[in-house]
């Protein structure tokens, strides 16, 4: 286990962790951190052996070095962080009727008041005082292959995408089909999904209507200048496939999660393809264009390329695209003020691992 700055804010013991950035401190104390993977993808029908690979990224020098590390039964990449429960909540889960909670409390203070009057009262012990010191707890960050049992955690972060939103089971269906590709971030004590990245085959998935859907909006958004372009991306007859990019976070997912969150997925697509059946499952994960489909908004000036990207590395996949264009996205709510757009960014494969180079800058100072 590797123990990162990350934090928790336990709104009550029922309430699914929020994830909160950690400070200063911690981000100075927790820099150092490894990474260890260990893929259990078989090879051929007798079953492949299991690639492990360990990543330490360091913020002394900004170095970074990789080595093999001892074989382990968990097939999952497994960070440490912690969960900060707040002092302000209470720790009880019973829900009582506001009525007899205030009929209790005149109670007992009529009572409290009639000894006092009386003269019987006696002394009473200080109470004693609430720590206000929050409460700690380790807990280990799993980035693991998709499965049935994040169904529910998957689902809930597509759905937050209006565009996705009205396919949003079908695609966590997708996702999780698609285990060669792509990659969950949970803990290893529950089911709760805090991200994901996986990318969708156009070709070998053109039955599923979720990904019609989509591309029918990609071409129907698409301005004239990349039409022809966009057609040739969507069609399937290209020599490497296209595939959708998928991935979805919680939004305030710590700089270092989110890098290796893309970094195992790049993991996976090289190791799928190394490790393919036959001929025919290799061309279909040897992805050669990517097409994603990221929430923004509208920026101040109003122009072009003036988008605010919900997740800051949208952005880096944007300037290293062939091209990118942006529609507007319906409301996830009638009360929603602020305009939601939607940008369709393409990128080749080269784009995409520039895009990993300059992310990998970015987070690691390097």
């Amino acid at each position: 286990s590797i123990y990162v700055g990350v934090q928790f804010l336990l709104l009550s013991s029922k309430q699914t962790p929020v994830l909160v950035p950690p400070s200063d401190k911690d981000r100075a104390t927790d820099r150092t951190m490894s990474t260890k993977r260990k893929s259990s993808k078989s090879t051929g029908d007798g079953g492949g052996t299991g690639k492990e690979v360990t990543t330490q990224l360091q913020n002394d020098d900004g170095g970074e070095s990789s080595s093999d590390d001892e074989s382990s039964d968990d097939d999952s990449l497994v960070l440490g962080g912690e969960i900060i429960r707040n002092p302000d909540v209470s720790d009880s889960d019973d829900d009582y009727s506001s009525e007899e909670d205030e009929a209790d409390k005149n109670t007992q203070q009529s009572k409290k008041k009639q000894k006092t009057n009386n003269g019987k009262s006696k002394g009473t012990k200080p109470k004693k005082k609430a720590s206000n010191q929050p409460e700690t707890i380790q807990v280990d960050f799993v980035f693991c292959d998709a499965n049935e049992r994040f169904f529910h955690g998957l689902k809930t972060l597509v759905h937050r995408n209006s565009v996705h939103s009205p396919h949003s089971s079908q695609l966590a269906d997708l996702v999780i089909e698609n285990n060669m590709v792509g990659t969950v971030l949970s803990t290893d004590q529950d089911d709760n999904v805090f991200g994901f990245a996986s990318v969708i085959n156009l070709t070998t998935n053109n039955s599923s209507p979720c990904v019609e859907a989509l591309k029918k909006i990609c071409l129907d958004k698409c301005p004239q200048q990349h039409k022809v372009e966009m057609e040739t991306v969507l069609s399937g007859k290209t020599k490497r496939p296209a595939g959708f990019f998928f991935q979805e976070r919680m939004v305030n997912v710590t700089l270092e999660l989110t890098e290796i969150l893309h970094q195992q997925l790049v993991l996976d697509m090289d190791h799928a393809v190394k490790n393919a059946r036959d001929e025919d499952e290799k061309k279909s994960l040897d992805f050669g264009a990517f097409v994603r489909l990221a929430p923004c908004y509208s920026g101040d000036g109003g122009g072009a390329n003036s988008e605010i990207y919900k997740y800051f590395d949208d952005e880096i996949f944007a300037t290293n695209a062939e091209f990118v264009y942006t529609f507007d996205a319906p409301k996830m709510f009638e009360e929603d003020e602020e305009e939601l757009k939607c940008s369709v960014i393409v990128m080749t494969k080269t784009g995409h691992r520039a895009a990993m180079k300059e992310l990998k800058k970015m987070v690691g100072g390097n």
